[in-house]
C-alpha cells in the first residue's frame, strides 16, 4: 500500500493534467502549501492545545522575507545600499524565513503565557491583524513593503541552478513549471509530516499533550510549561514561515490581501474538521478545504446557469455557507474531527457514539 501510494503521488500531476487540465495541478500545489500550514498549526492547537487565530501572520512573515531578499524591491527603499536589490539563494532564504517566523512566534507566545481559551484567541487574532496592517502601511516614509500594492518580480525558486518557473526535460520527460513545483512541495510536505510524527512521539510531544489536557497537573509533574508553550509557538511559526517562503517563490507576487483573518480561520478549520492532533486527519482537512472552493467555483455557476438560466448564489458565499454547515455538523456528530486521533477519540467518547450509530 505504501509503494502504491508513493506511485500515485508521483503520477498525480500527470493524471490531473490529462483529466482536468494544468490549472488543477496548480490548485493541488496550493493544497500542499495549505497542508504544511495546517500541520504547523496542529503543533500549536492540536498538540499543545493553544488556540491561535493569527497563525497566518507567520505565513506572511515568511513570504515577505523571501520577497524582500529575492526581488529588486529593496533597491527602491535603499538605492545606495542595494542598487540592484537583494537576490539571495532560495536555500539561504528558506531557513532564514523559518527562523525569523520562529522569532515572531516567540514574540507572540511570551506575553500570552498566562492566557487560555477565548482570551488567547483574541490576543492571537490581534497579532495577526497587526502584522497585516503593518505590511499594508510600511510604504512610508520608507517604502519597505510597497504597501497594498505588494511586491512583484520575485525570483523563482531554483534547485541546483535550475529555475522551476521554466519547463524542464528530465530523463526524456517534459515537466512543466507546475509539475516541478508539485514535486518540490511534495518533498517539503513529506519532511513536515516526518518532523510532526517525530515530535508527536517524542518527550516534547507528550509534554505538549499533558499541557493540553491539564496545565496545572503538568506543571505539578515537573513540566516546564512556559518553555514548552514558547517552543510550540516557535515550531508552529517556523513551519508557517517556510510555507510562506515557498508561496512567495511559487506565486512571484505577495500582498497583504493574501494574509487576511479569513485565511487564518480557513487553516484552523482544516485542523478542526480533519481532527486535531492527528496528522492524517489534518492532511484530510487540508485537502478537502483547499480543493472544495475550486470545485465550487468551477461547478456552481454552470449548474445554476443550466437550472435557472442565471447565477443566483455567488460561489464565495456558498463556500462560507458550507464552511459553517460543515463546522456545525462536525461539532454535533464528530466532535473529534473527521479523522480523529485515538487519544482524542477516547477522550470525547466517540467510540461509544459510533457504536450506537
Amino acid at each position: 500500500m505504501f509503494v502504491l501510494m508513493i506511485a500515485a503521488l508521483l503520477f498525480l500531476p500527470f493524471i490531473t493534467d490529462a483529466l482536468l487540465g494544468r490549472g488543477w495541478v496548480r490548485i493541488v500545489d496550493f493544497a500542499m502549501l495549505y497542508i504544511m500550514l495546517a500541520l504547523g498549526l496542529n503543533i500549536v492547537v492540536g498538540y499543545a492545545g493553544l488556540l491561535d487565530l493569527g497563525y497566518i501572520a507567520f505565513f506572511a512573515v515568511g513570504a515577505y522575507c523571501y520577497a524582500l531578499t529575492g526581488s529588486p524591491h529593496l533597491a527602491l527603499a535603499f538605492p545606495m545600499l542595494f542598487p540592484d536589490g537583494v537576490h539571495l539563494s532560495f536555500w539561504i532564504v528558506l531557513p532564514l524565513a523559518a527562523l525569523i517566523a520562529g522569532g515572531f512566534g516567540v514574540l507572540l507566545g511570551a506575553p500570552t503565557l498566562r492566557l487560555r481559551g477565548d482570551y488567547l484567541a483574541i490576543v492571537t487574532l490581534g497579532f495577526g491583524e497587526i502584522i497585516r496592517i503593518f505590511l499594508n502601511n510600511l510604504n512610508a516614509p520608507i517604502n519597505l513593503t510597497n504597501g497594498p500594492q505588494g511586491i512583484s518580480r520575485i525570483d523563482p525558486i531554483s534547485v541546483s541552478g535550475v529555475s522551476l518557473n521554466a519547463t524542464q526535460e528530465i530523463f526524456g520527460i517534459t515537466l512543466p513549471s507546475v509539475h516541478l513545483y508539485f514535486y518540490l512541495f511534495l518533498a517539503f510536505t513529506a519532511l513536515v509530516i516526518f518532523i510532526s510524527q517525530r515530535l508527536e512521539k517524542s518527550r516534547i510531544g507528550r509534554a505538549w499533550m499533558a499541557i493540553r489536557e491539564d496545565e496545572i497537573a503538568a506543571s505539578a509533574m515537573g513540566i516546564n510549561t512556559r518553555n514548552l508553550k514558547l517552543l510550540a509557538f516557535a515550531m508552529g511559526a517556523m513551519f508557517g514561515g517556510a510555507s510562506g517562503a515557498l508561496f512567495a517563490g511559487f506565486q512571484g507576487f505577495v500582498s497583504p490581501e493574501s494574509f487576511s483573518l479569513m485565511e487564518s480561520i480557513m487553516v484552523l478549520c482544516m485542523v478542526v474538521l480533519g481532527g486535531m492532533g492527528n496528522i492524517a486527519g489534518v492532511i484530510l482537512g487540508g485537502v478537502l478545504l483547499a480543493l472544495l472552493p475550486e470545485i465550487l467555483r468551477h461547478s456552481v455557476v454552470p449548474l445554476q446557469q443550466a437550472l435557472f438560466g442565471k447565477s443566483i448564489i455567488d460561489p464565495e458565499s456558498l463556500r462560507m455557507l458550507m464552511f459553517g454547515g460543515a463546522l456545525i455538523a462536525v461539532m454535533l456528530y464528530r466532535p473529534a474531527g473527521l479523522w480523529p486521533s485515538r487519544v482524542r477519540r477516547r477522550e470525547l467518547g466517540s467510540d461509544e457514539a459510533d457504536e450506537k450509530v
